[in-house]
């Protein structure tokens, strides 16, 4: 794996760090969000028992009176907030095949290269495929961590959403009861 690695050149490298990147913040916001859901149960009464961090703001609020903007203002910031991160993995999922082409594009010139070099005279197929084999590992390279990055944010955003419904319908649960004497 290694020697596939370093005969990738020198974009394996940022990819590889794109990798990393990824791996950490999706364990990460996986981990996070997988605990958030634990704590906000779809039962209202249940959040309230327990009173989780995250709907704290929320809960504060309403209890101070704010109108439904201002809760739903505070809700979205909550919401803002764990949000973070999942830009990187954006940010990945599209900077890693593009450095994966730009190596292909590299690899390819360094073929042309090699094709200008010999002046007209008979091609050696073996010195023109070095330069596209580094082509296509580091194509190959960005398309293994662009496309489970990507798989992994849609998996993150769903997550999110689930949250974000949540702490919604606690909100509005909470909002109504207070706003009619229950």
């Amino acid at each position: 794996m290694i020697d596939f690695f370093m005969k990738g050149g020198a974009l394996m490298w940022p990819i590889l760090l794109c990798s990393v990147v990824a791996l950490a913040l999706i364990l990460t916001k996986a981990l996070q969000y997988r605990d958030i859901l634990r704590r906000i149960s779809p039962s209202p009464e249940e959040i309230m028992k327990e009173k989780p961090a995250e709907v704290i703001p929320l809960i504060e609020a309403i209890e101070k009176g704010l109108d439904e903007k201002q809760v739903s203002f505070i809700g979205t910031r909550e919401i803002r907030e764990m949000e973070k991160g999942l830009g990187i993995l954006t940010l990945v999922s599209v900077i890693a095949p593009l450095l994966g082409f730009t190596g292909t594009v590299t690899g390819m010139i360094q073929a042309f290269m090699v094709i200008a070099a010999q002046h007209g005279s008979r091609v050696d197929p073996s010195m023109v495929a070095g330069g596209i084999y580094e082509a296509l590992i580091t194509t190959a390279g960005g398309l293994f961590v662009a496309i489970p990055t990507h798989i992994a944010l849609h998996f993150l955003e769903e997550r999110l959403d689930e949250i974000s419904m949540r702490l919604k319908g606690f909100a509005m649960t909470l909002y109504e009861g207070r706003h009619h004497g229950i």
